[in-house]
């Protein structure tokens, strides 16, 4: 593994454990009170468009770090819209 794969990989875990506090924070108080539907279904499908990209180049430390965030910031995205 090289250094740019470790920075990769690193980036990507830091940036997808960000979305852990907010996932259970809205989970758990059943509410989704001030998060913003517009900013979590763009994100979200930004972050899809990553992944994909991820895929075509064949880049671990990106298809990793994105699937993991796509399934956080999906999980987001549908208690926003459940909890509106």
């Amino acid at each position: 593994m090289t250094l740019i794969d470790l920075i990769g990989f690193a980036a990507g875990a830091l940036t997808t454990i960000a979305f852990i506090p907010q996932a259970l924070h809205t989970w758990r108080l059943r509410s989704a009170h001030g998060l913003s539907l517009g900013m979590y279904a763009a994100f979200t499908s930004g972050v899809v468009l990553w992944l994909i990209y991820g895929v075509l180049i064949g880049s671990w430390p990106i298809i990793i770090a994105n699937v993991i965030t796509v399934a956080l910031a999906a999980t987001i995205l549908v208690m926003v819209i459940r909890y509106r």
